[in-house]
């Protein structure tokens, strides 16, 4: 996805990420597409995923599939 044809778009991230520069992601939709990016890093790369692929992902991320 071309991320100059992002701006203007209204991207959030967790309240729990705090203002430490931690690790962290932001949110924001666009059409039928959840996007997500690096909050250290915003001129970088941005996923674009179907809302389903989204939410399925959240859930897994809630149940600790992806813990370390």
């Amino acid at each position: 996805m071309n991320v100059g044809a992002l701006s203007g778009i209204a991207w959030r991230k967790s309240s729990h990420s705090g203002s430490t520069g931690g690790d962290c992601v932001e949110v924001a939709r666009l059409g039928a597409r959840q996007l997500v990016r690096d909050s250290k890093d915003t001129g970088g790369g941005v996923l674009a995923l179907k809302r389903d692929v989204w939410a399925a992902l959240v859930v897994q991320i809630k149940r600790g599939a992806y813990d370390l």
